[in-house]
């Protein structure tokens, strides 16, 4: 179960950030907005934007396959993982700076879901002792 989790909770950080960074690339090369028809064509013309359709619906159907088996806790906490991918790449792809905010806020992601995991396999281990 926990390689179901493992790569569940990874094909789940791939197709958010996949999601989230072809909407960025999208909006950038459809610029400048404006409410006409051309701005929307411009839109539906780059393959970015399908990119992000194909992420969203790969998030969405990966998160409702994991939140069959995974805790909701654990899996509510590790779905936001796409936040700290997310900063990565448009650190890297779009030279966007991070800073010591937003590496307290990956680390806070990041302790926050190994306490829950924590938490989660305790509650586990207690609830298998009474019932034993």
């Amino acid at each position: 179960m926990k390689r179901f989790y493992l790569i569940g909770f990874a094909m789940l950080m791939a197709f958010d950030t996949l999601n989230l960074v072809c909407f960025k690339m999208a909006g950038s090369h459809a610029l400048p907005v404006e409410m006409s028809t051309e701005w929307v064509m411009r839109v539906f013309s780059h393959p970015w934007i399908y990119g992000a359709v194909v992420g969203y619906i790969g998030a969405f159907l990966t998160w409702m396959s994991l939140l069959k088996h995974a805790p909701i806790g654990p899996a509510f906490a590790a779905s936001h993982l796409e936040v700290i991918s997310v900063m990565v790449l448009s650190w890297w792809v779009f030279h966007e700076p991070i800073g010591m905010p937003q590496i307290i806020g990956a680390v806070a992601i990041i302790a926050g879901i190994v306490c829950l995991a924590f938490a989660e396999s305790d509650d586990e281990t207690s609830s298998d002792a009474v019932t034993a």
